[in-house]
């Protein structure tokens, strides 16, 4: 893949699985982070940027500040670019990331991965304000994820679709897949889609959604990765057992 010349990697499930790192990811992103501009884009929305991009250092990835592309901190740039205030549907972290936007009369509801503050209680106030005029933002809208356990969780997909039913409105995404995440991600490199290669563990918010953006893909089979996911009909550039693999692709 002599064409390529940047990359983005998604995060949990291709770098790390829970507090585990894929073996020999960091000494893949090390080598490769010599030859090639990089971005690390993820949907992530129970944890802020800040405490994302201090568990990769952590780890020992060679990450730095301007290389994170997250859904929950582009939603918050988009709020603010439209001088909007928010009710929020999420973490107890990621709320506290979005206070001063707050409002009693939103103009958004942002939805991402609340983990425990899914409630009814909670979901029918989102209803009220959608009802009321705001407009719904789901911060990333992945169906699952691979949790710490090792097993699948249920993400914030569900509870936005259930909202969007209720309301019969359309929710605005931010995240992945997104065409203008990706394209963000690709033009901070001052890259095109097509020199990009994006690395992931979800056939669609990845795999699909950077397609769809003109980017090429990669599928790794490693996070959230199901054997059925190669039935669905999407193909990708190349699949890889995991990440470390990468380095015989593109050396």
């Amino acid at each position: 893949m002599k064409t390529i010349k940047g990359l983005l990697f998604d995060i949990g499930g291709v770098l790390y699985i829970g507090d585990k790192v894929i073996p020999g990811a960091i000494e893949t992103i090390s080598l490769l982070q010599k030859t090639y501009p990089m971005r690390f884009v993820t949907n992530t929305t129970r944890r802020t940027p800040q405490t994302i991009l201090a568990k990769l250092q952590k780890m020992g990835f060679p990450v730095k500040e301007e290389q994170l592309f997250t859904a929950l901190n582009a939603t918050k740039d988009y709020v603010k670019a439209q001088n909007g205030t928010v009710y929020t549907i999420l973490t107890d972290e990621a709320e506290a990331y979005f206070a001063e936007l707050t409002s009693d009369k939103p103009d958004f509801v942002v939805v991402g991965d609340a983990y425990t503050n899914f409630n009814y209680s909670r979901l029918n106030r989102a209803f009220r304000h959608l009802s009321e005029g705001a407009n719904l933002i789901a911060a990333a809208k992945n169906r699952y994820f691979k949790d710490e356990d090792g097993k699948l969780s249920m993400d914030a997909g569900g509870f936005i679709v259930a909202l969007e039913y209720a309301t019969d409105t359309k929710a605005l995404l931010i995240g992945k897949p997104s065409r203008d995440f990706f394209h963000l991600a690709v033009k901070s490199m001052g890259l095109k889609p097509d020199e990009v290669l994006m690395i992931g563990d979800d056939i669609e918010s990845d795999i699909k959604g950077a397609m769809d953006a003109g980017l090429r893909a990669a599928l790794v089979k490693t996070g959230k990765f199901q054997p059925k996911d190669l039935n669905r009909g999407i193909k990708p550039d190349v699949i890889l057992p995991d990440i470390t693999a990468l380095r015989s692709v593109l050396m």
